[in-house]
C-alpha cells in the first residue's frame, strides 16, 4: 500500500478526531473522548499551537496519526511528548506505525530534544513489542499520575 506522511492541516481534523475515537474503543474506553473537531482545530493551529500533527495518508484518507507536543524535564531538558500514535486497524501491518515514528523522532531531533517520550498500556502487548523493537526503553515499574477534570476540581475545593 502506497502511503505518505505530512504534517497535518486544519481541515484533517476531523478524521484524526475519528481516529483518536478509534483508539478510545480500542483501549476499553469509548466514551472518554472529550474533544471536538472545533478544539482540534483552534489548539493544534495559530500563532502559538499546544500540538503538532502528523498524518499518514493513504487511498485519499488518513489512516494514521501521530500527535506530540514538547514539554520540559527537570533531569534532561527539552523533550518530546508522543501523546498519541494511531493507525486505522485495517491499516496495520503496512509500515505506517513505523512512519509515523520516523516521523517524530526526526521531528524531535530537529528540535533538539534530549528525549522523545510516551505511554503504553500494560496490556497492549503488540505496541510495546513494536516500540522495544524499534529501540524504545519500555519502563514497566512507572505509573502513570493524572488529575482528572473533577479531581482538579476536589482538589481546589480542599485548598
Amino acid at each position: 500500500m502506497e502511503f505518505t506522511i505530512r504534517s497535518a492541516n486544519k481541515t484533517d481534523m476531523p478524521q484524526v478526531l475519528e481516529l483518536i475515537n478509534e483508539l478510545a474503543v480500542y483501549e476499553k474506553e469509548p466514551d472518554a473522548v472529550e474533544i471536538t473537531v472545533n478544539d482540534l482545530e483552534n489548539y493544534g493551529f495559530g500563532n502559538h499551537p499546544s500540538f503538532h500533527c502528523f498524518v499518514a495518508e493513504a487511498e485519499k484518507n488518513i489512516a494514521g496519526i501521530a500527535l506530540v507536543y514538547t514539554r520540559f524535564s527537570t533531569w534532561k531538558g527539552k523533550v518530546l511528548h508522543l501523546e498519541d500514535l494511531i493507525v486505522k486497524q485495517d491499516k496495520r501491518g503496512y509500515g505506517l506505525g513505523g512512519a509515523l515514528l520516523d516521523e517524530v523522532v526526526k521531528y524531535g531531533q530537529k528540535l533538539n530534544v534530549k528525549r522523545v517520550s510516551w505511554e503504553v498500556l500494560d496490556w497492549n502487548e503488540p505496541a510495546i513489542d513494536f516500540y522495544e523493537k524499534k529501540g524504545a526503553n519500555v519502563m514497566r515499574d512507572w505509573d502513570v499520575v493524572h488529575l482528572d477534570e473533577q479531581a482538579i476540581k476536589n482538589y481546589i475545593s480542599k485548598l
